[in-house]
């Protein structure tokens, strides 16, 4: 987690002359350090306040206020000529600058809107970073004094670095009536296969008009359900209708709203969640890679991910000596020896068996493959429990993941108690009383733990780092029975800007450092950099026997968010992923998210969801899920839970993909395999659909004859002579192709 901007809160001031003006655009504010609400008054006195731009936090213009609030002001005249050319005269609209964390709003004293919640509120602080803010206001109710001035005044709440306002400039307007219409399209909460739309109204004005709503099938083109409406949408009562679809089927759904008065139309499509991978046979089936790394000595945690009808019992013929393995598939114990040590695992249940020849390589190499698991902060953030902890870990076996190979249990940001102990050790809050028993509870499932820390003074979300104490932390993390830790840059960087020289060695310092005292524990802990790809930590991660790093910042359920972070900042990165050591892209953002107590679904389209998976496998990416896995549905299992699919992100010759191919909205990544085969994604990123033929791109793939290609997802033989399909805006196809000789 990166923090995802906080700091104080502001207020700002300036006056401005617009007379002749439609829009009014303010980048530039007054801005003021701590919190006193007679800040939000006109009247107030702010001459002597600095000045700060509305577009960038107040860390890029030298304020760091973790946990903390700062007002910005601006003084505007609002000319009445705003409102002559509108449709309305009713409604004026203030369109703020993005907030990290929290704000609340306030037009000559008076509060116009907030977003987050504050320390103070009854629900407690919660961020809302990300969110746009548009506050209506009454053009004559108000309190907008026309043809004078008014002071905006913006306070913000900070809950770790970055912080204050950030995105866009102060944008004050009169909306034409049509634009209060709001249109949301999705599935049907109650788990049917029917399209829901709803259609709202964000302003104070009747809007009447015609909805048309239909499903048509993406392949054929053919229109399998329709509905037409008349409507009258008011503020705070919006309409809802549904339709049903084929969810074996990539269907479209569109809807159209046009305005009776204006004749302006809002129309959105939606692409219903659709099951591509099929059903999982009865019999048994080993689904996680038959090798696995070990140091000498260090403890072994390995589940055998084998799906099939429970009960299964799995058994070997034999172990090497200090090993031990439960009929559940858990392997645990220890073995001194270097070297390779194989058996055969046979898994049996009422319907069949299976086997698979496994090799456990001790060594001086671990994480032979990335990571799979879970990760608490994409869902609950700070407000993350031990309870929330084990049922997530509970969730994960029950559900089935734990059979694919998803093992992994991270807590991040917010387990941390706000002193160390007297002897300088780490404490937990009230909301973890035992780490050592949730690691042995853990470990006794087959499943790791993961732990949080940050090598400043304090992390992300304002909990104790490890500085001073790295030695400590590390001897802790190894009592508690630590697999992985997440070494978070974020309060590091005050130390960082005392740094004389910030070349290369100045990031590279403080990871080193914990590194050491890692490596001295007499367990393996996978070691997870987590700076946001600074000073090009790809090229130096491995040598600080590093088994991930962050190549970007954090990724949110966005597909803007998605397309830079995969798109756009992994081309090239291949040649520095290999076994051991992986570049991370970020979580995974599919299934329930929210960053706090209020989960939501992920924004992503189901289309953008298949993206996702499909690109974070081919880039051989830590495969961390980061929702609540207790409200997993169909579709995000049947999306996580791909035997095929997740084989190339664990396949053995561990090469990441790269792009082959970029022709407009045209992208083309691929991945050698360890069988002699390549993983291909043909993505489309642009929105709209897209015509795609492979076979004038497999001579750039290095493939001059097709053996035999596999459809990754519908899990089906394709013809090497029929590679051609219509993809959909920011969908995608997922291939393995077999060369021919």
């Amino acid at each position: 987690m990166m923090k995802k901007r906080l700091s104080i809160l502001t207020f700002l001031v300036l006056t401005l002359n617009v007379a002749a003006q439609e829009t009014i655009t303010i980048s530039k504010a007054r801005f003021h350090a701590g919190d006193d609400m007679s800040w939000a008054k006109p009247e107030t006195t702010d001459a002597d306040w600095s000045e700060l731009d509305m577009t960038r936090t107040w860390d890029d213009q030298g304020y760091h206020l973790s946990n903390g609030f700062g007002w910005y002001r601006v003084r505007v005249v609002i000319p009445s000529k705003l409102l002559k050319n509108a449709d309305q005269q009713s409604i004026v609209l203030f369109e703020l600058p993005k907030a990290d964390d929290a704000d609340e709003t306030y037009l000559n004293g008076q509060l116009i809107g907030k977003t987050g919640s504050l320390p103070h509120d009854a629900k407690g602080y919660q961020s809302a970073w990300s969110n746009t803010r548009n506050y209506t206001v009454d053009a004559k109710k108000g309190g907008i004094r026309w043809d004078e001035e008014n002071v905006v005044a913006i306070r913000v709440y900070n809950g770790g670095d970055p912080g204050g306002l950030f995105d866009r400039p102060l944008v004050v307007r009169v909306p034409n009536a049509a634009e209060g219409l709001t249109m949301h399209m999705a599935d049907s909460s109650d788990g049917k296969a029917q399209c829901t739309v709803e259609v709202g109204n964000d302003f104070p004005i009747s809007q009447t008009g015609t909805l048309t709503l239909s499903v048509a099938d993406r392949e054929t083109g053919s229109v399998e359900h329709s509905l037409t409406k008349k409507l009258t949408i008011k503020k705070g009562k919006p309409v809802r209708f549904s339709i049903p679809y084929d969810k074996t089927k990539r269907c479209v759904a569109t809807a159209r709203f046009v305005d009776a008065k204006t004749g302006k139309v809002i129309e959105q499509r939606y692409g219903p969640r659709f099951l591509l991978t099929p059903p999982a046979p009865l019999t048994p089936r080993f689904n996680t890679p038959a090798v696995f790394g070990v140091r000498p000595g260090s403890p072994v945690i390995f589940r055998f991910g084998v799906s099939g009808e429970k009960p299964i019992r799995i058994t070997v013929d034999q172990l090497p000596k200090g090993l031990t393995l439960t009929e559940e598939g858990v392997l645990s114990g220890s073995v001194s020896k270097a070297g390779d040590h194989s058996f055969t695992v046979t898994a049996e249940n009422a319907k069949g068996s299976a086997q698979q020849q496994f090799t456990l390589k001790v060594g001086q190499t671990i994480a032979l493959t990335p990571p799979m698991g879970w990760n608490s902060w994409n869902c609950w953030a700070l407000s993350i429990t031990q309870d929330k902890v084990m049922s997530s870990a509970q969730a994960l076996i029950d559900k089935g993941l734990a059979d694919y190979g998803y093992c992994y249990i991270n807590i991040d940001d917010g387990w941390e108690a706000d002193k160390r102990n007297a002897d300088g050790t780490i404490a937990v809050n009230d909301k973890f009383p035992s780490m050592k028993s949730l690691g042995d509870w853990l470990h006794e499932r087959g499943l790791k733990f993961g732990i949080y820390s940050s090598p400043g003074d304090y992390t992300c979300g304002g909990f104790l780092g490890s500085i001073d104490h790295e030695q400590q932390d590390a001897e802790s993390y190894n009592s508690w029975g630590i697999d992985y830790l997440k070494y978070d840059w974020c309060g590091y960087g005050r130390e960082h800007a005392k740094e004389k020289d910030k070349g290369v060695s100045s990031y590279i310092r403080p990871y080193l450092l914990m590194q050491k005292f890692l490596r001295e524990q007499p367990r393996d802990i996978f070691y997870s950099l987590c700076q946001y790809g600074m000073a090009n930590v790809w090229e130096w991660g491995r040598f600080v026997d590093a088994n991930s790093w962050r190549t970007t910042g954090d990724i949110t359920d966005t597909w803007a968010s998605m397309l830079s972070i995969g798109f756009q900042h992994q081309a090239g990165l291949a040649p520095y992923a290999a076994p051991g050591h992986w570049n991370d892209p970020d979580m995974l953002i599919v299934g329930k998210v929210g960053w706090s107590s209020n989960l939501r679904d992920s924004r992503l389209t189901p289309d953008e969801q298949y993206t996702h998976i499909t690109l974070w496998t081919l880039l051989a990416a830590n495969m961390l899920i980061g929702c609540d896995i207790a409200q997993m549905d169909e579709f995000t299992l049947n999306l996580l839970c791909n035997n095929e699919v997740n084989a190339i992100n664990q396949d053995l010759l561990g090469k990441q993909a790269d792009r082959v191919v970029e022709e407009k909205d045209l992208q083309i990544w691929a991945r050698p395999l360890a069988d002699g085969c390549q993983a291909i994604g043909i993505f489309n990123v642009g929105d709209k659909d897209l015509k795609v033929s492979l076979a004038s791109y497999l001579q750039r793939l290095g493939i001059s004859k097709v053996q035999s290609v596999r459809d990754l997802w519908r899990q089906r033989d394709l013809q090497p002579a029929d590679l051609q399909w219509v993809i959909p805006s920011h969908g995608c196809e997922y291939i393995k192709v077999r060369p021919g000789i």
